[in-house]
């Protein structure tokens, strides 16, 4: 089984973030990688890693940073693959890993998902994959159909909470 996915992180402390992407795509099928790489300490892994994902069957990376957050930016610089920044919330409530993500010149875009919001980064991957994949296609419309269902339910719940003076 090859990875068609790549989360990377700029350090393990992202990971309790990062573990939402991981247990949708799980839970979903879809075949990933997990790698720690530091657009400033290991430049050179993180050039050697951008250039050859799509030759060893990456097809979307989600990519995590904190503060300056120059990762997923810096990813995108080198591969023509769809690349989706996860700002960390480490620093200025996240805000700083949020402007430098969306903030990317012309030529070098990065899909952006709201700080610490991993899962949704997993979400959008699949969505990306589920363009050329009939099975994974009826697996999201199924997703977005229970995400639906949780509500009508919870809706139905919340009715019959009583208050004093709640109408209906």
């Amino acid at each position: 089984m090859d990875p068609k996915v790549s989360i990377i992180m700029g350090s393990t402390s992202d990971l309790p973030v990062m573990e939402a992407a991981a247990k949708f795509l799980n839970e979903m099928k879809i075949p990933f990688e997990m790698n720690a790489l530091s657009a400033h300490r290991t430049p050179e892994k993180v050039e050697s890693f951008a250039k050859n994902a799509y030759s060893r069957g990456i097809r979307v990376i989600i990519a995590a940073a904190g503060m300056a957050a120059h990762l997923p930016g810096v990813i995108a610089s080198m591969t023509p693959l769809p690349v989706i920044g996860v700002p960390i919330k480490s620093s200025l409530d996240g805000m700083d890993a949020l402007l430098a993500i969306v903030q990317m010149p012309p030529g070098i875009p990065v899909a952006t998902v709201s700080i610490n919001g991993a899962q949704n980064a997993a979400i959008l991957a699949a969505e990306i994959l589920a363009v050329g994949d009939d099975e994974l296609h009826q697996k999201m419309v199924n997703f977005k159909e229970d995400l639906k269902t949780k509500i009508i339910k919870a809706n139905e719940e919340l009715a019959a909470v009583k208050f004093e003076f709640k109408v209906g």
